[in-house]
């Protein structure tokens, strides 16, 4: 899309807030665009929640999103989503106990639908992904659930045309205790800049040790958001180097290492754009496997950024699995600049 073009897309903007204050916008029957909400309630169609405990002190908070056109709403299959006729937020929920099919069956349907949605419509690129998967470490019949998930997703994609590889949506995937499947998706009518960690492999490129099918996803995506603004979507980022797990059974030093990973994708994507984004300056979700360790986390979060930086001020905790189970925490992030992205 050119510039000129870029000019007429109406912008998307996105705020954190509390629950309180999500709810307030939606007063008097007019919903924002769409939101994610972390512990909030399950009975709101613009805003779906994350099923998952909340650790942060101030309660339930959700990512409200605003955009200035005419808003519609509908369903593919079992995708649910709303469109301004630019973007389209989407959420999808199945849950096993009902469909009586296996993980994989399960990812590839949703998949399926997810891709079947954006034609519908009319906004084909995906720009950020939310992957909720109950019981993600645990056995699914000889194949861990999340080994499962990425064989139905990846072949989801390939039998979609999307890009299962290179040029791979930014997401992340997550482990909750009960529940369903849950998927959230962000698209537009302009495709992301997909961005990698130079201390990392690409997740799509680990061995055929981590199971059958690799993960599809890209460390980091940038988009344009109209309104001259850049978005900056870093996928769920933990200690990992090369593909290896590091500091195992140290959360301290795993969520160090995870800072430094986070710094290699926004040094890596600040060479992309004339946006500048910056590590302490994230709208960040951090995701502990033991509940404990949320107040260990913080405190390496402080000393590295300090306490006033908007990383720390307004992260949101989780108790999630992380999709490894020697990894005890996860960050995933994201942050808008002004800016445009580099041809």
């Amino acid at each position: 899309m050119s510039a000129r073009e870029l000019l007429k897309v109406p912008p998307l903007r996105v705020e954190r807030l509390t629950l309180s204050q999500g709810l307030a916008m939606a007063d008097g029957g007019h919903s924002p665009f769409g939101g994610l909400g972390y512990g909030t309630p399950d009975d709101l169609a613009w805003m779906p929640t994350v099923n998952a405990q909340v650790l942060s002190e101030g309660g339930p908070m959700a990512d409200v999103w605003q955009a200035s056109g005419e808003i519609r709403s509908g369903t593919t299959g079992v995708a649910r989503w709303r469109t301004d006729g630019h973007w389209v937020l989407g959420a999808i929920d199945l849950d096993e106990a009902v469909e009586q099919q296996g993980v994989a069956r399960l990812a590839e349907r949703a998949y399926a639908d997810l891709f079947r949605a954006l034609a519908d419509s009319g906004c084909p690129h995906l720009l950020r992904i939310w992957n909720y998967l109950p019981q993600i470490n645990g056995d699914g019949g000889g194949l861990e659930r999340y080994r499962q998930f990425n064989m139905g997703r990846q072949q989801a994609f390939i039998d979609a045309g999307q890009a299962a590889f290179d040029g791979a949506p930014a997401a992340c995937a997550l482990g909750i205790r009960q529940g369903s499947l849950c998927i959230r998706f962000l698209a537009g009518q302009i495709a992301p800049l997909p961005v990698e960690n130079p201390r990392q492999v690409s997740a799509y490129r680990y061995p055929d040790t981590y199971g059958p099918r690799s993960p599809t996803f890209s460390r980091a995506a940038l988009a344009e958001l109209g309104g001259d603004d850049v978005a900056l979507f870093i996928s769920g980022t933990a200690s990992i180097i090369g593909h290896e797990t590091v500091h195992l059974g140290d959360v301290r030093a795993q969520t160090a290492e995870t800072l430094r990973n986070l710094t290699a994708v926004i040094e890596a994507a600040n060479a992309r754009t004339s946006a500048r984004f910056a590590l302490p300056k994230l709208e960040a979700v951090v995701y502990v496997r033991h509940v404990a360790d949320a107040l260990v986390v913080r405190q390496v979060l402080v000393d590295a950024l300090g306490a006033d930086a908007p990383t720390v001020r307004q992260a949101v905790y989780l108790e999630a699995d992380i999709c490894r189970q020697d990894l005890l925490v996860e960050i995933e992030a994201h942050a808008v600049a002004s800016g445009a992205i580099h041809a």
